[in-house]
């Protein structure tokens, strides 16, 4: 059995960067890195999820210019390598 590895790349550079179809999101509790996502991943019902359960315990304040996930990194990797394109 294979093992899928997520279509996400982790960069540090600014919004004119993100490649076509994709978006950045920002993850983590404290210290925020930047990931860059397939426009895909926002209608997958696991990611939905994660943006709701980001919304009841945060709110829609994203101070990082992009939409701002928090939780684990290893959890947000985790998820998105389940996640078809």
């Amino acid at each position: 059995m294979a093992i899928r590895m997520p279509r996400i790349i982790k960069k540090s550079s600014t919004a004119k960067n993100v490649p076509k179809g994709h978006c950045a999101v920002y993850v983590g509790e404290e210290q925020k890195k930047r990931f860059v996502i397939p426009i895909s991943f926002l209608s997958q019902p696991l990611f939905q999820n994660l943006l709701g359960q980001a919304e009841e315990e945060f709110g829609f304040d994203h101070p990082m210019g992009g939409l701002t996930i928090p939780c684990r990194e290893d959890v947000f990797v985790n998820l998105t390598s389940r996640l078809k394109n």
